[in-house]
C-alpha cells in the first residue's frame, strides 16, 4: 500500500495540507466512527499520490492549482460521509476481493430498460429471468435524463443526477442495485464524459451568456480555429452532420461550438478544472445509488489538440487516473468501463499501462475480437483472426476485457491493412466484402443487416443488425428452412462460445438469447428513423421468451444452448480473467483454436466456422501438455472425444472446450 512515506516531497507537502484542512471537518461529522476516519483517511493516502500527479499534469499551471486539491478532498469526504453503510461494507470486502469482475463465475448482459422491461420496476420485475439464464451482471443502457426528442438513444444527458422519468426515478434505480446486490449481482450504467445535452444546465447557461459557463465547452464567434481544427479531425456520423462544429446565432451574439456527435452534443473542455469536479461529482453521487460500474462513453474524445484527430491524447488518461484515484478514495467498490472502440494500441493504455498501470479502467471492450468473429463468419477462414489476435499483448493485471458478440452499436470494420496484408488479404476489399456480405448483397449470403453511416469519399461503412439476423437465422426463419435454421442456430451458439471462454467478462446482447431478429419498426417513429442501428434495438418479446423451456422450437434451442454454456463456463477457474490466452495456429483455415491458462490449468477451445465438417491435427492438444482422455465440457459434457489418426472431427460450427482428466 502506497504511504506517505514514499511519496515525493511536493506531493507529501500537499497530503499534509489537504489532511490538516479536513481532519477538523471529520472530527465535525458525528455520523462518522473513529474507524471510518481511519478508513478516509487511509485511502486518502494511499491514492493521492496517482491523484494528484494526474491532476499536477493538466492543471499544475493554474494559480489556483492548490485551491482546487483542496476543494477535490473536501467533495471526496462529503461524499464518502454520504455513503450508506451497506456500500461501505461492499467496499471493504471488494478492497480484499479485488478480482471480483475477473472471475469466470460472471457473466453479463445488456439490456435497454424500456424495451427489456417498460421501466426500472419492470426490471426488477423480471430478474428472475435474467438469473435463469445463469447472468449476475447487468448493463443497462442510458438511463440517465435525456433531452427531448432525438437524444443519440439516450447519450444526449441533460440531468446527470436524475433518471429519465420515463423509466422511474432515482429511488427506483437506487432500490434495484440494492436488490441486485442483495442477490449478488452487478450492475453497470452509462456515463457520458465527453459531452452534454445542449439542455444541460451547464450549456443553457452557457447559450445565456454566462462567462464561467461558456469556459465550460468550447465556443468560437468565428470559424477560424474550427476550420484549423476540421483539417484533422474525422467524421463520427456523417450521415447525421457535417462537421464537427455548430453554430448557434443567439448564443452571445452568435458563436460556434465544439459539437462531434450531434448538434444537440456540446463537447466538455476539461481545460477548465470545473468540468472535471462536476464530472467527478457525478461519478461519486451515482455510486452512492448503488452502482458497481461506470461505463466510460465517449471517453477517447475528452482532450482536443489541434493538428490531431482529438482522440486517445495523453491528457485523457491523465483525467482518467485522477477520477479512479478519487473514487477509490470514497467508494473501492466501483470501477470504470471503457467505452474505447480504439485499435489494440491505444485500447490497453486505458487498462492502464506505463506510468498509469493499475490507475485506470479495470474494464475493456474487446472490439477486435468482436469484429474478428464476424469477419471469420463470413469467410469461413480463421487465418486473419488468429494473426491478429495473435497481436493483441494481455490485458495487464488487475484487469480484463468485456467480450461480446454485439451490442447496442453498429459494427465497425476495425481490419487494419497491415493485418489483412499478413495473411494475403486487402483490407480495403475485406472490408468491403463483409459489408456487402452482411448487408445480404454478396451472392449466397445469409445474412439481413444493414450498412450504417457508409462514407462515398472513403468507400468505408459500419453494419446494423441483431446477431439472429447476421448469422442468417432471421432470414432461416422467414422461409421456414430448417436446416438453414439448424446451421444458423449453430452459428449463434459458436460466437457465444467463444466470448465465454476466450478470457474476460462475457456480455449477452438483449434478445440474442432466444433469437431476436431485427426490427424495422423504427422506420416509422421519426425520432429513430434516420438512425438504423435501431434495427438492432427491438423490444423484447416475452411471447418469444415464454418458448425458451421447449427445445423443439428455435426459442428452446438458442436459450438452452446458451444457459448450458454459461453454466459450464462457471465450472472453469481456467476462464478466471487473469488468466493468459494465446490463439494458436492449426493445420486447417476453418477452425480457430485457443489455449486459455490460469494457475496450472488449462482448457482448449477448437471451433470450426465452417458449414462443413472438418478434421484437424491433435498435435496442437499433445504440444501444449493435454493428455488423454480428452473430454468436451460443454453440452453434452461427459461425451468422449474421439480421435480419427491422431485427428480431432469438428460438426459444422462446432465449438469444444477440451480438458485433460486434471482439468
Amino acid at each position: 500500500m502506497q504511504n506517505i512515506l514514499f511519496m515525493t516531497s511536493q506531493v507529501r507537502a500537499s497530503f499534509k495540507r489537504l489532511k490538516a484542512s479536513l481532519v477538523p471537518q471529520l472530527d465535525q461529522s458525528p455520523n462518522l466512527y473513529e474507524r471510518d476516519k481511519d478508513i478516509f483517511l487511509t485511502r486518502l493516502e494511499r491514492f493521492w499520490p496517482d491523484f494528484y500527479e494526474a491532476f499536477q499534469r493538466i492543471y499544475g499551471n493554474r494559480t489556483d492549482f492548490e485551491a482546487e486539491l483542496l476543494t477535490v478532498g473536501t467533495l471526496a469526504l462529503d461524499y464518502f460521509k454520504g455513503r450508506a453503510l451497506e456500500l461501505q461494507n461492499l467496499d471493504l470486502e471488494r478492497e480484499i476481493s479485488r478480482d471480483w469482475f475477473q472471475r469466470e463465475k460472471l457473466a453479463g448482459g445488456i439490456y435497454y430498460v424500456d424495451l427489456f422491461a417498460g421501466d426500472l420496476k419492470g426490471v426488477r420485475q423480471h430478474l428472475d429471468y435474467i438469473r435463469e439464464l445463469g447472468l449476475n451482471f447487468i448493463h443497462l443502457m442510458p438511463l440517465l435524463q435525456s433531452r427531448p426528442g432525438p437524444s443519440d438513444g439516450g447519450y444526449a444527458v441533460a440531468d446527470y443526477c436524475q433518471v429519465n422519468y420515463k423509466l422511474g426515478t432515482m429511488t427506483d434505480l437506487a432500490d434495484l442495485a440494492g436488490e441486485l446486490r442483495s442477490t449478488g449481482m452487478s450492475l453497470c450504467i452509462d456515463l457520458v464524459v465527453n459531452h452534454t445535452a445542449k439542455e444541460h444546465e451547464w450549456a443553457r447557461r452557457a447559450m445565456a451568456g454566462e462567462p464561467e459557463y461558456m469556459d465550460y465547452y468550447f465556443t468560437y464567434p468565428d470559424r477560424t480555429i474550427p476550420d484549423q481544427y476540421e483539417k484533422t479531425l474525422p467524421e463520427v456520423f456523417p450521415d447525421f452532420k457535417a462537421g464537427n462544429f455548430t453554430f448557434y446565432p443567439q448564443m452571445a451574439g452568435g458563436r460556434w461550438v465544439w459539437t462531434t456527435f450531434n448538434e444537440f452534443q456540446w463537447d466538455l473542455n476539461y481545460t477548465n478544472p470545473a468540468v472535471w469536479r462536476g464530472m467527478l461529482g457525478y461519478m461519486l453521487f451515482l455510486a452512492n445509488q448503488g452502482v458497481d460500474v461506470l461505463r466510460l462513453d465517449a471517453v477517447p474524445f475528452m482532450w482536443k489538440r489541434l493538428g490531431t484527430d482529438s482522440q486517445n491524447q495523453p491528457e485523457v488518461h491523465d483525467l482518467v487516473q485522477a477520477f479512479r484515484a478519487i473514487v477509490q478514495v470514497v467508494a473501492p467498490s466501483v470501477i470504470f468501463m471503457a467505452e474505447a472502440i480504439v485499435p489494440p494500441y491505444q485500447l490497453l493504455p486505458y487498462l492502464g499501462v506505463g506510468r498509469h498501470t493499475g490507475k485506470e479502467c479495470e474494464i475493456a471492450y474487446n472490439n477486435s475480437l468482436m469484429v474478428l468473429l464476424w469477419s471469420s463468419l463470413a469467410s469461413r477462414k480463421v487465418t486473419l483472426m488468429t494473426h491478429s489476435l495473435q497481436g493483441i499483448p494481455p490485458a495487464p493485471a488487475g484487469t480484463t476485457w468485456i467480450t461480446y458478440v454485439r451490442c447496442h452499436d453498429d459494427i465497425g470494420w476495425a481490419v487494419t491493412d497491415e493485418n489483412a496484408a499478413a495473411v494475403g488479404e486487402n483490407g480495403f476489399w475485406h472490408r468491403r466484402f463483409l459489408n456487402e456480405f452482411y448487408s445480404g448483397e454478396f451472392p449466397g449470403s445469409f445474412a439481413l443487416g444493414e450498412v450504417f453511416q457508409f462514407n462515398p469519399r472513403t468507400g468505408d461503412g459500419r453494419m446494423s443488425g441483431m446477431t439472429a439476423a447476421l448469422t442468417g437465422l432471421e432470414k432461416a426463419e422467414q422461409t421456414g428452412n430448417e436446416p438453414e435454421i439448424e446451421l444458423a442456430i449453430r452459428r449463434i451458439l459458436l460466437l457465444y462460445s467463444i466470448i465465454f471462454s476466450y478470457g474476460g467478462l462475457p456480455l449477452v446482447y438483449m434478445g440474442d438469447e432466444i433469437g431476436l431478429p431485427n426490427d424495422r419498426r423504427y422506420l416509422h417513429d421519426p425520432l429513430k428513423a434516420a438512425d438504423n442501428r435501431w434495427l438492432h434495438r427491438p423490444p423484447m418479446s416475452w411471447e418469444r421468451a415464454g418458448q425458451r423451456h421447449d427445445f423443439s422450437t428455435v426459442t428452446g434451442r438458442v436459450f438452452s444452448g446458451m444457459k448450458s454454456m454459461i453454466a459450464a463456463r462457471k465450472g472453469l477457474p481456467q476462464l478466471h480473467g487473469a488468466g493468459q490466452v494465446q490463439p494458436l495456429w492449426t493445420d486447417n483455415e476453418h477452425i480457430f483454436a485457443y489455449l486459455r491458462q490460469y494457475q496450472g490449468r488449462k482448457l482448449m477451445a477448437v471451433c470450426n466456422f465452417s458449414e462443413q465438417s472438418h478434421f484437424v491435427s491433435a498435435d496442437l492438444l499433445w504440444q501444449a501438455g493435454f493428455s488423454w482422455p480428452l473430454q468436451d465440457v460443454l453440452p453434452p459434457e461427459l461425451l468422449p472425444v474421439s480421435l480419427v489418426d491422431n485427428r480431432l472431427l469438428l460438426q459444422p460450427f462446432q465449438a469444444m472446450w477440451l480438458v485433460d482428466s486434471e482439468g
